[in-house]
């Protein structure tokens, strides 16, 4: 009868262990596990280092989710299946948390993937002729951040009215296109081998790279200074785990990941932005 006592006692105070893990929110060794969605690249290699390296200092274990596309990564957050993601812009966050009445916050700006005016035809930019032709993503978001970069540089005006800073109002117009530049709209996949048929074109990082094109070849390069563009580490106001998601923003902030960025990407084709 002892025996059987001491058998139950011991199966009992196993269940209470299992229990107990199961209940935790910690993996083992009393860190606690966020599970971030993240585009594969730059986003999740910057998210393995800081995992590999400077996580486990701050009792944080990171599982990270790839995605290929910018539509899933919101939903995922929204539905609890992550606890954070990175890989959007302030912009795209905030259309996007807006149409979805998503309950999500943000940190501030991590990196820029920099747009650059690229060209087969001109060395420099002041070499651009009036009337020439210039290469805009038709990607709507993007295309305002295309047509940003040429106001910055005094090639085109931008209207006050954000509703009107389009390409359709905008070539139009003597006024915002005093030079008279045609402004074709591109896919932005298509946009490096349409330069042939242009003479400059904005273009994404990413899709300068897909396309052969280096920063240091663009005539012009988008700056991480006061710029929207700059992804950003977003979860959801709610979240339990909120101390430890804000403690990754501030790992994602450090000079580790500066550094980690400038020499991983020394073609400048992702930029600190902090």
């Amino acid at each position: 009868m002892k025996t059987w006592k001491k058998i139950i006692a011991a199966a009992g105070a196993a269940g209470l262990a299992l229990s107990l893990a199961a209940c935790g929110g910690s993996s083992a060794g009393g860190d606690t596990k966020l599970i971030v969605g993240a585009s594969p690249n730059p986003h999740a290699k910057i998210l393995r280092y800081v995992a590999d390296n400077l996580a486990k200092k701050q009792g944080i274990e990171l599982e990270i989710k790839e995605y290929t596309d910018y539509v899933q990564p919101n939903e995922a957050l929204n539905s609890g299946d992550l606890d954070a993601n990175y890989y959007q812009t302030v912009p795209y966050f905030d259309e996007n948390t807006a149409k979805n009445n998503w309950q999500f916050d943000h940190g501030k700006g991590i990196h820029l993937e920099p747009l650059g005016i690229y060209s087969e035809k001109l060395k420099d930019i002041k070499d651009l002729k009036d009337g020439a032709k210039i290469g805009i993503i038709n990607d709507p978001t993007n295309q305002a951040r295309a047509l940003k970069l040429l106001a910055d540089n005094g090639l085109i005006k931008l209207p006050k009215d954000e509703k009107q800073q389009k390409v359709s109002v905008i070539a139009k117009s003597k006024e915002y296109n005093p030079r008279g530049f045609e402004l074709p709209e591109v896919e932005g996949a298509q946009l490096v081998r349409a330069l042939a048929d242009l003479d400059v074109a904005v273009i994404n990082g990413n899709f300068a790279q897909l396309g052969g094109k280096k920063p240091s070849e663009a005539l012009i390069l988008e700056s991480t200074k006061n710029n929207p563009a700059l992804n950003i580490l977003a979860w959801k106001k709610d979240s339990e785990k909120v101390e430890a998601i804000k403690k990754l923003d501030t790992l994602l902030h450090s000079p580790e990941v500066k550094a980690y960025i400038e020499k991983t990407w020394p073609d400048k084709s992702v930029l600190p932005g902090f």
